[in-house]
Order: C-alpha cells, then structure tokens, then sequence
C-alpha cells in the first residue's frame, strides 16, 4: 500500500490567521509530506507492506510507528479545522462533554491545561474509552491513544513545528486560538 498526502479541506491560506500559509506550508507540506514519504520507505518488504495506518499504530514499533503514527496524527488534526470553525459542539457530543466536565468551558480550560502542559512534543487529545466515556490525555512524541484502547475524539498538535512561525514560544496563544478553528461537525462525528 502506498501512503499519500491527503488534500486539506480548505485552501493553504484558509485558517489565517490563528493558523498562517506559512505554517500550513511547512508543518503540513514538509512534515506531514516527509512522515508520509519515511513510512512509504520503511514498510517496504515488511509485514506492514500492505497494512494500513490503524494496524500499523497498533502493531509496529520504531520508525515505521513513529512515521505511521504521525501520518494519521496530523491527519486527524488537520481535517478538524474549518475556516468555519469555533463556537462549541452540539448533539451527543455536547451532552458528553458536559455530563464529564460540567460544561463546555471547563472542559476547554482542561483540555487547554492538558496541551500547554505537555512537556516536549506530543499531542493532547479528547479521546472516548471503552465504556463511551471521554477524558483527555497527553502523549508524547507520536504516540496515539489507539494503542491504549481509547478511540481519538480531538487532538491538539504540541509539537513545535505546529506553532511555532506564528506564535513562537506562545503555546497558550497557539492553543487559545485553536479553538477558534475546530469543526464540531467533524468532530462530533467522531463521536
């Protein structure tokens, strides 16, 4: 199986300007594109040959985890984004968030505690356990909550490379504005 680049949903410039072109075209268009072109590399003449990215985040370790894990992390993260996006989720998802955090600000302040806090690279993410309960949980580097059982609802991406042309060392600038972005539609789905 030969992995691809997946289309954004929306125009490099479109999420300006919580998210600039620049950084769209560096963190999506190089790093997104080099996980994309290290793990077409790595699973040559492996048993993950023909395996696709869920299998590979659950069964491989080393680079051919690292790269697949962070080609389905940051398409997770980047089909989140509307140029649309903000407000606050609806539906089920609302009900969950509220019954688990009281409300939909109190889950946005732990979530957002959850990402400035992560130490180094990772990820913060709402994710739904087995039970269809949601929590938030970090993970360093390209760890995905799949290989704990969890099913990713949302992810925040806390690498560097994901903020920092626009915001610098501003983690929290990054992450306050991050919400001004998140589909809810899309994510709400997920649930």
């Amino acid at each position: 199986m030969k992995f691809e680049l997946p289309e954004l949903p929306y125009a490099t410039d479109a999420l300006e300007p919580a998210i600039t072109k620049k950084t769209i075209e560096f963190h999506y268009g190089k790093h997104h594109q080099a996980y994309v072109n290290n793990l077409n590399n790595l699973v040559v003449g492996t048993e993950f040959e023909n395996a696709d990215l869920e299998t590979i985040i659950k069964k491989a370790d080393g680079g051919i985890f690292n790269n697949g894990a962070q080609v389905w992390n940051h398409t997770f993260y980047f089909t989140s984004f509307s140029p649309k996006g903000g407000g606050e989720p609806s539906g089920t998802l609302a009900k969950a968030i509220d019954k688990t955090f009281g409300n939909f600000d109190s889950f946005k302040e732990d979530f957002g505690k959850a990402a400035a806090t992560l130490f180094g690279s990772g990820w913060a993410w709402l994710v739904k356990d087995a039970k269809g309960e949601l929590k938030i949980v970090q993970t360093s580097n390209a760890a995905n909550p799949m290989t704990q059982g969890l099913t990713p609802i949302l992810t925040c991406d806390v690498w560097e490379h994901a903020y920092y042309l626009d915001y610098q060392n501003k983690r929290p600038d990054y992450i306050a504005s991050f919400w001004k972005l998140i589909d809810w539609k899309v994510v709400g789905a997920r649930f």
